[in-house]
């Protein structure tokens, strides 16, 4: 069980929301099944779609420095920013191409900023996380639930209630991804997307073995493999914008700023994408 946690003074809007938790968001799912058993092949390859295919983490890769309780970890709210200007940018820009006004919404890890675009107003926002005080400053959430994915993998939304999850910037700290991603898909609505973004900066002693001592181009293979491991997911995309090089003929102090730490790049934003089932084509 987790709590569900409600933003004060709630709207007619949002309390109209709310209802639809505890309700299927596909009316009409008699289809799906009937395609799927046409025949006893395809009824067979059905059955494995949303299960976990292999485990992608060796039991030392999922171990942390830090062993205190994550409950414990996150009571207190850190009300900061994790990442970057740039970062948040680059992020807010790909959800205003990826996400539509209106998708219903699940942001996993989140915390008491949002990187939703402030111009568009989606169907309906939730909010998970580990810190009740951090996730009720976020404008954006209609409500959060608070629950600990590294005990607990399963949320008790129906099956497709949502159409897009996000996760930023917390990935590295999953100690059970491939359970994670598995419930992810079983929450998507066919044709959902799932958008994982995730740049060079952690708390290095709550972040998993595998992460810690990977590069970056071994965590980006990580992602890919985590939606690799669970049957029904398409071919991952993952997006790139690396901080640009200073070009030292331009700037003759450039390495004197560098040697004193004057000159901060910006951090590396990464994101791995993939849709369940199949990726729809909208119109323009």
């Amino acid at each position: 069980m987790y709590h569900i946690h409600f933003s004060p003074n709630p709207t007619p809007t949002m309390q109209t929301n709310l209802h639809a938790i505890y309700t299927p968001h596909i009316k009409t799912p008699t289809k799906i099944v009937c395609t799927l058993n046409e025949n006893s092949q395809t009824n067979q390859q059905s059955s494995s779609v949303g299960k976990i295919k292999r485990f992608v983490l060796t039991q030392e890769g999922r171990t942390k420095l830090n062993l205190i309780q994550d409950k414990e970890f996150y009571a207190y709210p850190r009300l900061v920013t994790h990442v970057d200007d740039g970062f948040i940018s680059t992020l807010t820009n790909l959800y205003r191409e990826r996400l539509r006004p209106d998708m219903e919404i699940l942001d996993l890890m989140s915390s008491w900023v949002s990187h939703l675009p402030n111009d568009v107003k989606y169907k309906r926002v939730v909010g998970h996380g580990m810190n009740a005080q951090e996730l009720a400053k976020n404008p954006r959430l209609d409500y959060f639930v608070i629950k600990d994915l590294n005990k607990d993998q399963q949320f008790e939304f129906e099956s497709c209630t949502f159409d897009a999850v996000l996760c930023t910037v917390s990935v590295q700290y999953l100690q059970q991804p491939e359970k994670v991603f598995a419930e992810v898909f079983r929450l998507l609505k066919p044709g959902g997307v799932f958008i994982v973004s995730f740049s060079n900066r952690m708390f290095y002693e709550k972040a998993i073995s595998a992460w810690r001592e990977g590069t970056t181009y071994s965590r980006v293979r990580l992602v890919v493999q985590y939606f690799q491991s669970v049957e029904g997911f398409t071919e991952a995309e993952v997006v790139r914008k690396l901080p640009t090089t200073i070009d030292d003929k331009s700037q003759p102090l450039s390495w004197v700023m560098k040697l004193f730490g004057l000159f901060s790049a910006s951090d590396p934003f990464y994101a791995v994408i993939a849709y369940r089932n199949f990726k729809p084509i909208h119109d323009d």
